[in-house]
């Protein structure tokens, strides 16, 4: 603290500025990185599309468990990404490389944001920016891994075979694909802020745990309200499965507050 008292307002602003410049350094690195490594990146980015993705595979070593017949239909899924700009993939290519730069610089970002108000915050406020810190990334990066993993796929899946008739043929823009996961893994990285954002609360006393079991009704419905707006698609089955997580963070949160 004594050495931050001695800087002046001007000073301050120079350290935030060269923590902006280093941040913004960080993620066009990583961003460059992941351009490079182009075939890489896309083999991750479209794995959900292949019929070999992990996610497929154990729901068909479920549905054999369970129902055999149903095998041969969950083998059947098959979604034809197509291009319909000239530039479009390369635009893509750009927009994607970026995006994961964004997620890869992400710690290295929080801890210059970390480092900047350090001097400003007691022992004890440091310790808490700490775990707040160290949670928030952490539950923001489990809600995009179960977007990538479980939310995107099975929406994928369901659309990608649901026809109004046979003669119409399922194809989806490479485009479209793209902006589906980003936007539904940003939107589930969101939504896994919630057990922190109550704990926050908490601790400022402002939310109490009876209050949130007293209104656990009108919560849900709220709940299904948002879902149905981050949701980029109209289906009944992705709101179920952006909701379904959302409710269950509550029911978390509820138990933090109140320990």
């Amino acid at each position: 603290m004594s050495e931050s008292q001695q800087l002046t307002f001007w000073d301050h602003l120079d350290v935030l500025r060269g923590s902006l410049i280093k941040m913004i350094a960080a993620v066009l690195v990583c961003s460059v990185v992941a351009f490079v490594f182009k075939q890489t990146l896309f083999d991750v980015v479209l794995a959900p599309q292949s019929d070999d993705f992990i996610t497929y595979r154990m729901l068909e070593q479920a549905s054999e468990a369970v129902l055999p017949d149903a095998v041969e239909q969950d083998k059947a899924f098959s979604v034809q990404l197509i291009n319909t700009g000239l530039a479009q993939q390369f635009i893509l290519h750009i927009k994607t490389a970026f995006s994961v730069g964004m997620l890869l610089a992400l710690p290295y970002i929080l801890y210059l944001l970390f480092c900047f108000i350090s001097p400003a915050l007691y022992s004890q406020e440091r310790k808490a920016a700490v775990r707040l810190v160290g949670w928030g990334y952490v539950m923001f990066m489990l809600g995009v891994l179960l977007s990538y993993f479980l939310v995107f796929p099975l929406t994928f899946r369901f659309l990608g075979n649901y026809q109004i008739s046979d003669v119409v043929a399922n194809t989806v823009t490479i485009e479209s694909y793209i902006d589906t996961l980003l936007m539904i893994s940003i939107a589930m990285g969101i939504v896994f802020e919630i057990p922190v954002v109550s704990w926050i609360l908490g601790r400022m006393g402002i939310l109490r745990s009876s209050v949130m079991r007293k209104y656990r009704r009108h919560v849900i419905v709220a709940l299904l309200i948002i879902a149905a707006i981050i949701t980029p698609t109209s289906d009944a089955f992705t709101l179920f499965l952006v909701a379904l997580p959302m409710w269950l963070l509550f029911e978390v949160s509820i138990l933090i507050v109140r320990r």
